[in-house]
């Protein structure tokens, strides 16, 4: 099963959710996802999570900070992580970093910008500059052809005007796993938004697999129980998004899989 190479949820836990061990417990899946989103790969994204949870267990000052809010858990992973984050140079050079991490911050994890600007250090103007900057670069992106696997009508046609507005193509739409084989082939589309239940029972996680023995192409996908593929036990996605889910969220993360692109991650 090669997930790692593409997926992200919607709707995380909030600092309302108390802090302490209960509170880091409940947001470690949610950093799971915006790890995976940032390096477009499970492994390196979990990897970089492993190690700081490791470094926290050693060092009771470290834990207490992680633990004290999920803004301060993202900030001192955002401090740990930002200067090894694994991308290629011409990747780099398309999209800058900390505006990526901006725009995934505010419209993936629903951070304020406020909070964005503290988890990034710097002010709340820059956080918009910087969130800004890293939408205009999405507006310049080229267009790609998209396939969208979902079984509920209404949710299948918000897929497709979502994908339509952001200037891509959502060539077309599968209900089943079968389906879904066979519009892939028939298309070859560039990147795959994916239900996990579908209409006849089948799986889009099975359907999923059976594409990427054809193509490694990047998969988004959207789901009610992100949890379940956040646990860091085994093959899981990169790109996840909770429903219900919020339009400029598929946007963003849309663009962030395009930007990882078929690069395979292990």
């Amino acid at each position: 099963m090669t997930f790692e190479q593409t997926t992200t949820p919607d709707d995380p836990p909030v600092d309302g959710d108390g802090p302490g061990i209960d509170g880091l417990s409940r947001n470690l899946p949610y950093l799971r996802r915006y790890a995976r989103a940032i390096t477009g790969s499970q492994s390196r994204g979990d990897r970089l999570v492993q190690t700081m949870l490791e470094a926290a267990v050693h060092d009771p000052a470290l834990l207490a900070r992680i633990a004290q809010s999920r803004v301060a858990l993202y900030r001192t992973f955002s401090e740990r992580a930002a200067a090894g984050e694994p991308a290629t140079p011409s990747q780099l050079a398309r999209v800058p970093t900390r505006a990526r991490h901006a725009l995934l911050l505010n419209r993936l994890e629903d951070f304020s910008l406020a909070e964005t600007a503290a988890i990034l250090d710097v002010d709340e103007a820059q956080a918009r500059a910087l969130v800004s900057e890293a939408l205009d670069d999405i507006a310049s992106e080229e267009s790609a052809d998209v396939l969208v696997i979902e079984d509920e009508p209404l949710i299948a046609a918000h897929l497709m005007a979502i994908v339509a507005d952001a200037g891509h193509r959502p060539l077309a739409h599968a209900t089943t796993a079968t389906a879904a084989r066979e519009a892939f082939e028939r298309y070859r589309p560039a990147l795959v938004l994916s239900d996990v239940q579908l209409a006849d029972g089948s799986s889009g996680i099975d359907a999923v697999e059976d594409i990427l023995r054809l193509a490694p192409v990047p998969v988004i996908f959207v789901t009610g129980y992100p949890e379940k593929l956040l646990t860091g036990e085994g093959p899981e996605p990169a790109f996840l998004i909770r429903k219900p889910f919020r339009d400029e969220t598929i946007h963003a993360t849309i663009s962030q899989a395009l930007f990882f692109g078929a690069r395979l991650a292990g």
